[in-house]
C-alpha cells in the first residue's frame, strides 16, 4: 500500500515542471493571435465599433494574458523549488 500512495500522491521530480512550460508557451502564442485578432479586428471594422465589441476584445485580451502569466508563475515556483 505504500507503494501505492508514493506511485500515485508522492511528489513529482523536476521533469514534471515542463507542463508549465509547454501550457505557457502555447498561451504566449495565444495571446499574441489574439493581439494580432483584435488589432486586425478594429482596424477592418473602425466605423462600426461599439463598446460592448471593444471591451470584450479587452476583457478576450486580458484572460489571454492572466493564463500566459500563471502557466509562468507555476513553471517559475516549480523550477526553484525543485532545484
Amino acid at each position: 500500500m505504500p507503494d501505492f500512495m508514493t506511485t500515485y500522491f508522492g511528489p513529482l521530480d523536476k521533469q514534471s515542471c515542463i507542463y508549465f512550460l509547454f501550457l505557457s508557451m502555447i498561451f504566449f502564442a495565444v495571446l499574441i493571435f489574439t493581439m494580432i485578432g483584435e488589432a486586425l479586428y478594429i482596424i477592418r471594422r473602425y466605423k462600426e465599433l461599439n463598446f460592448t465589441v471593444f471591451t470584450s476584445g479587452i476583457l478576450l485580451l486580458f484572460n489571454a494574458f492572466i493564463a500566459y502569466f500563471v502557466n509562468r508563475l507555476l513553471y517559475t515556483m516549480c523550477s526553484k523549488s525543485l532545484a
